[in-house]
This record gives C-alpha cells, sequence and structure tokens, in this order.
C-alpha cells in the first residue's frame, strides 16, 4: 500500500483504516497495532491517533482508556437496528428520486445495472458489489437531498463490512439481483411509491449475509448479556 502525502493526514488514514476493517484485514474485536499501521502508511502516531478518534465516533472501533483501540464487535441487535433505519431512508431516497430524477440520470442508472447483470452472470462478486454500490449511491444522489444523504452515508459506514461482505449465498444473490430488477423497473416508471417500498425490503436478507460471513454473531448479543 502506497504512503500517505495528502493535506488531510488523518482522513485519509481514517479512510485506509476503514478499508483494512471493510476488507477484513482488520476482523472484528481485533486490537489495533499503532505501530504496524504508522509502517504502513508511513506517518506519526498523531494524525493516526486523530484518524483513530473519527472511526470511533464513526462506529468502526472502540478506544479503551489506556489501552489503545479494537475494531468494533457488531451485535446482532446493532446490525439490525442500523438496518432498520437505513431501510426507511432508502425508502424515503427511491421515493424522491422518482419525483425529481432526469432521463440522462435513469439511463446512467441504466448502464450500471446491465454492467452490474454482467458481473452476476460471470460470478465476479468485487467488482458486483462495486457497481451495485454506485446504483445506490446514484438513487440517493437523484433524491436531491443533501440531509438525507449525509445520514444515510454515515450509517452505511458502520455496516459497509456487512453489507458488501465476500460470502454470501447463491439464494440470497439471485433474490438481491431480481430485486434489482425490479427497482430498475420501477425507477424507469418513476413509480416512488413502488421503488420505495423495494428499496426498503432489500435490507432484510443482509442479516443472514452478515451471519454467514462471521461478521455479525447472534451468540455474541447472548454474551454480552450474561456478562
Amino acid at each position: 500500500m502506497t504512503k500517505i502525502l495528502q493535506r488531510n493526514l488523518y482522513r485519509e488514514v481514517a479512510d485506509r483504516i476503514g478499508e483494512l476493517i471493510e476488507h477484513g484485514e482488520l476482523s472484528p474485536g481485533e486490537r489495533i497495532s499503532e505501530k504496524q499501521l504508522c509502517d504502513r502508511f508511513g506517518v506519526s502516531r498523531t494524525p493516526l491517533r486523530e484518524a483513530l478518534k473519527v472511526l470511533a465516533t464513526e462506529g468502526l472501533i472502540e478506544l479503551l482508556p489506556n489501552r489503545g483501540a479494537r475494531v468494533v464487535q457488531l451485535t446482532f441487535k446493532k446490525v439490525k437496528d442500523t438496518y432498520d433505519l437505513m431501510a426507511a431512508l432508502e425508502g424515503l431516497s427511491g421515493e424522491l428520486a422518482c419525483e425529481y430524477i432526469s432521463d440522462a440520470e435513469i439511463s446512467a442508472i441504466r448502464k450500471l445495472h446491465d454492467t452490474m447483470l454482467e458481473h452476476y452472470r460471470n460470478r465476479d462478486l468485487l467488482p458486483y458489489f462495486k457497481v451495485n454500490r454506485q446504483i445506490h449511491e446514484s438513487i440517493l444522489a437523484a433524491a436531491n437531498n443533501d440531509v438525507l444523504q449525509e445520514t444515510y452515508s454515515n450509517l452505511n459506514q458502520r455496516v459497509k463490512r456487512v453489507r458488501y461482505s465476500k460470502k454470501m449465498t447463491e439464494r440470497y444473490w439471485s433474490q438481491a439481483v431480481k430485486d434489482h430488477e425490479n427497482m430498475m423497473a420501477a425507477l424507469e416508471k418513476r413509480d416512488g411509491a413502488l421503488l420505495g417500498q423495494i428499496l426498503r425490503d432489500h435490507l432484510c436478507n443482509k442479516i443472514e449475509v452478515a451471519t454467514l460471513a462471521g461478521v455479525i454473531n447472534p451468540d455474541y448479543d447472548k454474551s454480552i448479556a450474561n456478562g
């Protein structure tokens, strides 16, 4: 990985650490080695610690008093609660997008959709995820609501490693593609009520994927409850 030379150093460091968490290089519950990350990114401890503070506010890590930091272990309840809120925001974004979206924006999303289908047919999971994310981001942008987009982005950052897990059942993947086909049809008809409902329902199966990937563990909630 290349060293970081940008002006907003702590933000760039935070983004890089977030990528390590998202891609599974830093696992849930893992202690963070400041020395290793400083060596890896070619930065001092000051911007690294500022980055860790940022990631703590974003819910990706937790700071331990006098003991450094570790990657947050997502609980089943926390993920479900986050998804419930994100589903409501996605639904609203679909309704607003159908009200404001232009023909050119729909055409651009259609091209993304067709590219995503090609990745699905080839079973290219990571490129599929990348385009999938661009589709959702494009619908959010078309909603023309900055506060909605900012709030959604903050929530998505917390559970991104769940949404784009490398482990996914064939049944779930097939259903996700069908959902996107229905999304595209509703968007092209500018049927905001239908698109909003499809987007809300689209997150329902994410808990299954997260559990299979080991990113969340329902038993971890029980261990917390039992102390």
